[in-house]
């Protein structure tokens, strides 16, 4: 039997930050990184709630690793907070979640209202069961699922994106197709999670280059944050696949910002999983799948796999308007060791819970194939 739920109630427009006002009087615990708080965001935001009793935990760094879950955990054990507010990306969102999950059996924070407010368009952490955290000694980030790790309430404003810069507007962006485009071919994709995929997809293609163009563009800033949020919702029920897999491993080991990972792989896993150059095998379910978007894109052809090439060669033009890397090499990160880590990090990536739900079962030496072929 198969289920859809939505746990997290969410409000979106240029508006959707009024709903702090109704914050009265309540004890809140605010997450949120330190450039944040610098650049004035935390202002606006405490300036909207009623309450002479909040607590800010900002010690969050791209890439959250185990201390400094531990030291949220700490800052909030003697404030017996009634609200926690997560303001900011993914790394604050998903540090958020692990210390009120970790909160909750170790301090009894089991009645916290958890909001969580987006400040890039990218992960959907607003509105999933997953965090990843990173283990900085091993150089390993550990997707934690459970939904207990949902939010109450999600806001969308898109005036919090306007002055993400360029770079980062792309990287998020990126995540956001490659999560629609791995839970649209996951094999736990269903009805109602495809058709969140399909939606997402199409605003990425439609307001990614925009937002990456003119930042000040609200309606396209918008439309990225609910693309986002829909990708969010779509992949917490039908999970991803090795993209994200491989993805996880290579941030962990190169620190190379998630969705930039992502978008790196995004041509050579469609490609992978499609298989559509051996012409002597018959055409996969992940190929077809992989031709319903690009039909949804704009392709007129019948053929599955001049699709799959056609949704490739739309991807491939997006990184280029968006001046992405094409693989490990242009990120001008130290390769160094990738010969010796290569085929550690295919085993980590194989064990990686996203491994599960990818369309083709791949082997160890798949990986390790796509590791060399994503270096150069």
């Amino acid at each position: 039997m198969k289920s859809f739920k939505i746990n997290t109630e969410i409000y979106f427009d240029q508006n959707s930050l009024d709903y702090l006002k109704t914050l009265n009087n309540l004890n809140v615990f605010i997450v949120i990184d330190s450039f944040m708080v610098s650049n004035g965001t935390l202002d606006s935001i405490t300036e909207l709630i009623s309450s002479q009793n909040i607590k800010v935990f900002s010690d969050i760094l791209p890439d959250p690793d185990i201390s400094m879950v531990t030291k949220g955990i700490d800052s909030i054990k003697d404030f017996k907070p009634d609200v926690v507010l997560a303001i900011g990306g993914g790394s604050v969102i998903d540090a958020t979640k692990a210390i009120i999950h970790f909160g909750k059996s170790i301090l009894n924070l089991d009645n916290v209202k958890f909001i969580s407010i987006p400040t890039t368009s990218g992960t959907g952490s607003e509105v999933t069961s997953f965090s990843v955290i990173t283990d900085a000694d091993k150089g390993i980030k550990y997707p934690l699922v459970s939904d207990e790790l949902l939010p109450d309430i999600a806001i969308l404003d898109p005036n919090l994106t306007k002055t993400v810069p360029k770079h980062i507007t792309a990287d998020t962006g990126l995540d956001v197709l490659t999560h629609a485009i791995e839970a649209y071919v996951s094999t736990k994709a269903n009805d109602f999670t495809d058709a969140l995929a399909i939606k997402s997809i199409l605003l990425v293609f439609e307001y990614l280059q925009k937002c990456y163009e003119n930042g000040q563009d609200l309606k396209a800033r918008e439309k990225m944050h609910n693309a986002s949020c829909m990708a969010g919702m779509a992949f917490n029920s039908a999970s991803l696949g090795i993209n994200h897999s491989i993805a996880h491993i290579l941030g962990g080991k190169y620190h190379i910002p998630h969705g930039r990972a992502n978008g790196i792989l995004l041509p050579y896993i469609i490609e992978f999983n499609a298989n559509v150059k051996d012409y002597k095998s018959e055409v996969s379910e992940a190929a077809k799948r992989y031709s319903e978007i690009a039909i949804y894109l704009g392709s007129n052809s019948k053929n599955v796999r001049s699709n799959v090439k056609y949704l490739i060669n739309k991807i491939v033009s997006l990184q280029k308007t968006l001046n992405m890397p094409k693989n490990l090499k242009e990120t001008k990160i130290d390769l160094s060791n990738f010969e010796d880590l290569k085929f550690e990090m295919a085993e980590i990536a194989l064990n990686d819970k996203c491994t599960l739900t990818n369309p083709i079962k791949p082997t160890k030496e798949d990986i390790v194939k796509i590791l060399d072929r994503v270096k150069e």
